[in-house]
């Protein structure tokens, strides 16, 4: 490829209504495949929605809080299932690759925890794989369940290899260093986070593992939070903007390509030359030339961590 185009999908879901938020999702990635856009990253949680009252709940209230995740719960869908399968269809009828941040029920387990993943689909419609969220941050701890890591992955496309962390993922150095060491060149950073020193960590992570930085901001409105929701009135601050979503793109140099898109949906494009992939890593490459693996060692482990094993007799254990 001679250039690599990419778009972050600043938009807002139709907060806690699966169905609709699904046919808006297939909506904007016909939108990115008319501009040309080789990926997609949409926002953290964007299907069916961020749940933004970790941060204005306190995690005593309940009632409050179990109203709030029993809707996000229903309205949340399992890999594979027929949600993925119908983004992977409108992936494919697009063209372009895309990284979408969804919550994940755990359908391994109980069925009732979830997850904040994101889900890679290829151009060509294929679910390449899915990633949990290591650590859930401070209060969304009350929502989502950690990441076992065994869906760390880097994944080939035509543009480029893609990887990437989901918000403050991104300040784990080691799980960045491990997805250098395998090669990503597309880095996306689906995110609730906002503002200065996120805008800086985005630029640093371009710059120093040499990637196509892809910050995709979550807008959200007070209006756009329904108002069955008791939080809404209780807790949720009284202003236009719960989030003003600040997607960027930025070069492996580090240089700002496009944004930060501000109290705004849009969709952010950039292109560079395919080189620009390479290039700069001729100065630095922290997992290459410029690593000392005689002094410093990191081990992965990416073995999955079951709920439950059976052991029927004699048999080998089947998670």
């Amino acid at each position: 490829m001679q250039s690599v185009t990419v778009a972050a999908v600043q938009a807002s879901p139709v907060f806690l209504d699966l169905e609709a938020t699904l046919d808006r999702a297939c909506q904007l990635m016909a939108e990115v495949g008319v501009h040309g856009a080789d990926l997609a990253v949409f926002p953290e949680g964007f299907v069916p929605g961020y749940p933004a009252w970790v941060w204005h709940v306190p995690a005593g209230q309940s009632a409050v809080l179990r109203e709030a995740y029993a809707e996000l719960h229903a309205n949340a869908i399992s890999i594979p299932g027929p949600e993925t399968a119908r983004l992977c269809a409108a992936a494919r009828q697009a063209g372009t690759a895309v990284a979408i941040g969804v919550n994940e029920r755990n359908t391994e387990g109980s069925g009732t925890t979830l997850y904040n993943t994101v889900v890679y689909i290829g151009a060509d419609g294929t679910l390449l794989g899915r990633h949990r969220k290591l650590v859930p941050t401070s209060g969304e701890r009350l929502v989502w369940a950690f990441g076992d890591g065994s869906d760390l992955e880097v994944y080939d496309l035509p543009a480029g290899r893609m990887s990437g962390l989901i918000c403050w993922e991104n300040y784990m150095p080691l799980a960045r260093y491990a997805l250098y060491a395998w090669g990503v060149q597309i880095w996306v950073a689906p995110t609730w986070d906002c503002g200065e020193p996120w805008l800086s960590s985005m630029r640093h992570i371009a710059k120093e593992g040499r990637c196509l930085v892809v910050g995709c901001g979550s807008p959200l409105r007070r209006v756009d939070v329904p108002d069955r929701l008791s939080f809404k009135a209780s807790h949720l601050p009284d202003r236009e903007w719960i989030n003003p979503g600040d997607s960027v793109i930025v070069h492996p140099d580090g240089k700002l390509l496009a944004g930060p898109a501000h109290e705004t949906e849009t969709i952010l494009y950039a292109s560079i030359p395919a080189a620009d992939l390479v290039g700069p890593r001729s100065q630095l490459d922290v997992a290459g030339h410029y690593a000392r693996p005689d002094l410093f060692e990191l081990t992965v482990r990416r073995r999955p961590r079951p709920f439950l094993t059976v052991i029927e007799d004699d048999e080998p254990p089947t998670p």
